[in-house]
């Protein structure tokens, strides 16, 4: 694929040529590798209903958080490469078991892979909407090449100041990328939309996970947020943070879980401040029982 053999995708703009052995800082290559195609309980309710999200996770990713729970695949690339022809047929396997939208977990570095193999399955039937479950750290050029494929934009909105992005993802400028390609998100999809039984069908979501210490910038995001969009997107502000066992010796300061006393301080800005459209999450949240099991399920 001509646009992998100098790859800039992502803001990292590593400019690799993937269709050879090189790889750059997300270290997929041209094939598409994934650990689990699944129907997922653990979304929004707007989103898991009460037949579950086609979730398919992607290996590998170009954001790398120290914290990552998914880290047997971010940092360790597991998973099985296939063809896009087998990633269309996973779709509309996951549509005929009853999902209620396919959600595309960490896809920015296959995005056109995606395009590919969300084409093929249009063409065999494929209808139900289209997520894009993303860390956020987006180059606006990928979100307009998605155009008219992605029904529901899921992005992460993880940092506001960039001595966080560059401490904890090793990234420049994550607020900037991040806000520039929500607003490109939004003014694809526009304001959220629902069908008669509760589901989302189009907008934007976006996810927020408070990190241990951060309840300053955490207050800063949602400021940004609000006088952006105001109800137009809703916010998912998330508590399920579960410290991971590399994190003791490097992050001392975030090898810890999230105090309740921030979050339910935090949930209460964002009322003082006006918010109405935002999910929360009861403190059971945090637990390595919801993290999925990468079992190369349903590949």
């Amino acid at each position: 694929m001509d646009r992998l053999k100098k790859c800039t995708l992502c803001p990292r703009n590593c400019n690799v040529d993937r269709t050879s052995s090189s790889l750059g800082f997300c270290n997929a290559t041209d094939k598409v590798k994934i650990a689990r195609a699944s129907l997922h309980f653990w979304e929004e309710p707007c989103i898991s209903g009460t037949k579950g999200s086609g979730t398919v996770f992607f290996s590998n990713c170009n954001l790398k958080c120290v914290f990552c729970q998914n880290h047997k695949i971010s940092h360790g690339g597991f998973g099985k490469e296939i063809s896009i022809e087998k990633l269309s047929s996973i779709f509309l396997n996951l549509q005929d078991r009853g999902a209620h939208n396919i959600n595309l977990v960490t896809p920015t570095h296959y995005a056109f892979q995606i395009i590919k193999a969300l084409d093929l399955a249009k063409k065999n039937g494929l209808s139900i909407p289209i997520l894009y479950n993303s860390n956020g750290y987006e180059k606006e050029s990928t979100i307009e090449s998605l155009k008219g494929y992605i029904d529901v934009y899921l992005p992460d909105f993880k940092y506001f100041n960039d001595k966080y992005a560059i401490k904890y993802s090793n990234c420049k400028n994550y607020f900037k990328y991040a806000s520039s390609s929500i607003e490109k998100m939004y003014m694809q999809v526009g304001a959220p939309s629902f069908d008669s039984s509760g589901l989302i069908k189009k907008g934007v979501i976006i996810r927020h996970l408070m990190l241990p210490g951060l309840l300053f910038d955490s207050k800063k995001i949602v400021d940004y947020i609000y006088s952006k969009f105001k109800d137009n997107v809703y916010l998912s502000i998330m508590n399920q943070y579960t410290p991971i066992d590399s994190l003791t010796n490097k992050y001392p300061e975030i090898n810890k879980t999230l105090n309740p006393k921030h979050y339910k301080s935090f949930i209460n800005y964002c009322r003082e401040l006006g918010i109405k459209n935002a999910f929360i999450q009861d403190s059971e949240s945090s637990s390595e029982k919801f993290i999925p099991d990468f079992d190369l399920r349903g590949i």
